[in-house]
């Protein structure tokens, strides 16, 4: 089954994982950690070891943006991890109060697993990007970023793209090295409330 159609994860599983995302949060707010989920034994998709990021918008301005490019956790574990630290621990803005919660929606990307790119120059990276589907991870000389592939809708230029996520992992924009790797991936995204 295609990791990244919606049939790989079921409504109710969406539904499901948007409740927990939203109770891990509120249980944040109580008790200053995360929700600690069970997990399903009768659900392979939600047991499955899967990379996460969550997205917090309010009034559709972002909110929080955290999440983990390693399948390191079962995805309830990593959707309840990423909740909580999307809303309390990103740097960009001060912790989520009881006040924000009811204007909060949630958007979870799930990521298909890295592909490493093999390219001899600058030029022939930017070929193999796709502009609109592919996420990056950029790591050269200790320094890493990523942009989810939902970054192609502000920098839907790939030269630019490629130049802000140099930035944001810490280089120069015109950085250029034989040690350079990036890494694509794509995002099965969905997002609510969480609160039905």
């Amino acid at each position: 089954m295609n990791e990244t159609s919606p049939e790989w994860l079921s409504a109710s599983d969406q539904a499901f994982l948007l409740r927990l995302a939203r109770r891990s949060i509120e249980h944040g707010l109580r008790y200053g950690r995360p929700l600690e989920p069970e997990i399903p034994t009768d659900n392979p998709a939600l047991r499955a070891p899967r990379a996460v990021f969550v997205t917090l918008h309010r009034f559709k301005e972002l909110r929080g943006c955290i999440g983990t490019l390693e399948a390191d956790e079962p995805l309830v574990r990593n959707v309840a991890i990423y909740s909580y630290h999307a809303a309390f621990s990103d740097t960009r803005f001060e912790p989520l109060t009881w006040e924000e919660l009811p204007d909060v929606e949630i958007q979870i990307s799930i990521l298909s697993p890295l592909e490493e790119l093999r390219f001899a120059s600058e030029e022939d990276l930017l070929r193999q990007i796709r502009p609109g589907t592919d996420g990056l991870l950029l790591e050269d000389d200790g320094y890493r970023g990523t942009f989810l592939p939902s970054v192609w809708e502000s920098l839907p230029d790939k030269h630019e793209f490629l130049r802000k996520l140099k930035r944001k992992a810490g280089l120069s924009e015109d950085h250029w090295s034989d040690t350079l790797r990036v890494w694509r991936y794509t995002t099965f995204c969905f997002s609510g409330r969480g609160d039905d």
